[in-house]
């Protein structure tokens, strides 16, 4: 066990995590030059064309030194604030992490929050510099700031570039070094943590693990402890490049289990394996349980899909503990589910992987956040969209979830960002500057006003220089109200949103302006109207469209004309009464895209 290291890879998004674990893997000959690819460990198709990493992934990496042969576990792990909490799952099987810093950036958000969840675990850090060939680099002042973070000497960090492998040997020495091997009774009881699982359709549920104590062989009676079902070990192995067998793993290894599991409902991401003769005492702390951010209602195009879309989430979760999933229904779309998701991004990685590995055609609403909600008789409930709020009457305050956010940007942008997050009803902590030209702003602002289109504007005022780090911080009490859109006296569920009372009205006329254009043009008139409780707040008309009955008529009296208006009229109302409207997709879509 003295020559195992298991660590991971941390850092912003775009500083080369997955450039230097291509680079240790060659290093090591884990990979051969044939199947040597960039991002070698990004297998998913989405991973590759948008250039992020969306799972950690684990690999055994086999270093000789001198006569000394050790055994490196890698976990890669993403950047991204969306996808935190893989981070979070990879840092609980580990005993040291490499802080990666791009020597052209310096420290961005996302660097200092996974620094702090890999402090919190007790982790050994190796901060890393990396992209030092660049001619844009800045090693002195980035070397500075990782000084004034870490409180490390300049000889503790380690320079290299991940493209070209200069300072990867290096690194691979200071793995073996700095961090600790792992440590564990092989004798004692068998205690493994399950860090992630993937479902294969030929042999069912396959969960990776890390052995804290104990030794797990082949074919040896295992439990899982949270939901107690027991299975046999059919085959366990280390995660190479694929999957190979091993006849026996023992405490400190990383590894797979496959025990024929085909129920997703039975694995859980942070359970503990055990053997069923002799099991543990306790199980391992697992990670916190994660707090979705964003809620949508996610909807199968035709309604026969209904079980299958489950099915299909249900698989997805597993490889995605972060989604979470309730059934819901709407009177416009019929029955689909309610799902929880950490941001924006993740919302669109989901639909996106529904589509590509499940082909599933899926509808999404109007992404909002859980609100609480206190009501005139003293209980407080939580509310998860817009359906399911209390009539105004019986209202005696609600909440919103309020983020913790901070940015860290050029000075030269300090005054649009500030007059964006004003903007978005966000209240001034704190400015602290990191460099001469850096700047790190600190605001609490309502989570509900963050998830649609902040990123995307705060990285347009900035250049793309700035970067966001975010977590929950609370409730604050909040003048909130329901925005419904009424067609013809109905309200359509799918397209009620709540907000903020001063951004109702122009919200409001927006959605019914937009709704004009999109919804056709029917036998009668339609009504759009935007409405908070009673009281109608903005209203378009799609005409109808008529027939012209007179056409007939040349000459003689206008009560002939007249009559055959009358007759139309009455016709016209008599339609109204049975006629509906439908709602065409891209309405939908085209609310979420409200400027």
């Amino acid at each position: 066990m003295k020559n195992i290291r298991n660590f991971c890879i941390i850092a912003h998004i775009d500083h080369g995590k997955s450039t230097l674990a291509d680079r240790l893997l060659e290093v090591t000959n884990t990979v051969s030059q044939r199947e040597m690819q960039d991002q070698v460990l990004d297998d998913m198709d989405l991973e590759k064309e948008r250039g992020i990493t969306i799972k950690s992934h684990a690999i055994q990496m086999n270093y000789q030194r001198g006569s000394e042969a050790y055994v490196l576990n890698l976990i890669d792990t993403p950047g991204h604030v969306d996808f935190s909490y893989e981070v979070s799952r990879s840092i609980a099987a580990c005993e040291g992490a490499l802080l990666v810093v791009d020597a052209t950036q310096g420290i961005q958000a996302q660097t200092i929050s996974n620094l702090y969840l890999a402090l919190e675990n007790d982790l050994e850090i190796i901060p890393v510099m990396n992209k030092i060939d660049l001619d844009s680099a800045m090693p002195e002042e980035v070397a500075d700031e990782i000084i004034d973070l870490l409180g490390c000497t300049r000889e503790d960090i380690l320079s290299c570039s991940a493209k070209t492998g200069v300072g990867v040997p290096e690194i691979l020495d200071a793995i073996v070094d700095r961090i600790p091997c792992p440590k564990g009774d092989e004798n004692a009881p068998l205690q493994a943590l399950v860090f992630d699982s993937v479902f294969n359709p030929f042999r069912g549920i396959i969960s990776y693990f890390r052995i804290v104590n104990g030794t797990l062989r082949t074919n040896d009676h295992v439990k899982f402890v949270s939901t107690e079902k027991d299975y046999h070990a059919d085959e366990i192995g280390v995660l190479r490049l694929n999957m190979e067998p091993r006849k026996e793993l023992k405490a400190g290894d990383v590894g797979y289990i496959i025990s024929g599991i085909k129920s997703s409902r039975e694995v859980r991401v942070g359970d503990t394996i055990t053997h069923v003769e002799q099991p543990c005492d306790k199980a391992i702390d697992g990670f916190e349980s994660v707090k979705p951010m964003v809620f949508a209602g996610v909807y199968p195009v035709d309604t026969d899909d209904y079980e299958e879309l489950r099915a299909s989430i249900e698989k997805l979760q597993l490889n995605d503990a972060s989604l979470t999933f309730e059934p819901e229904s709407s009177l416009a779309l019929g029955f689909g589910f309610r799902c929880g998701f950490l941001g924006l991004l993740h919302m669109e990685i989901v639909q996106e992987r529904l589509t590509r590995e499940f082909n599933m055609d899926v509808i999404t609403t109007v992404p909002n956040v859980q609100y609480k909600v206190k009501l005139t008789n003293g209980t407080e409930i939580d509310v998860y969209n817009p359906s399911g709020m209390p009539e105004p009457n019986n209202i005696s305050e609600v909440y919103e979830p309020y983020i913790h956010a901070q940015i860290i940007t050029k000075a030269d942008y300090i005054g649009p960002v500030i007059k964006l997050c004003m903007d978005k009803r966000g209240i001034l902590k704190n400015q602290n500057y990191l460099t001469t030209d850096r700047i790190e702003i600190t605001f609490d602002l309502p989570l509900g006003e963050v998830v649609f289109d902040f990123y995307d504007k705060l990285k347009s005022i900035s250049k793309g220089y700035a970067s966001f780090d975010y977590y929950l911080n609370g409730f604050k009490p909040s003048k909130l109200v329901k925005l419904e859109i009424l067609l013809n006296g109905d309200p359509v569920d799918a397209l009620s949103t709540l907000t903020y009372v001063d951004n109702a009205y122009p919200i409001g006329r927006k959605m019914c302006e937009k709704l004009k254009d999109l919804i056709p043009r029917q036998q009668f008139d339609v009504a759009i109207q935007a409405a908070i409780g009673s009281k109608i707040i903005a209203r378009e008309t799609v005409r109808q469209v008529r027939k012209d009955v007179t056409a007939k008529c040349y000459g003689g009296d206008i009560t002939r004309k007249r009559k055959l208006l009358e007759k139309q009229k009455e016709g016209k109302k008599r339609m109204r009464q049975v006629g509906n409207v439908e709602v065409p997709q891209s309405a939908f879509l085209a609310v979420l895209k409200l400027d």
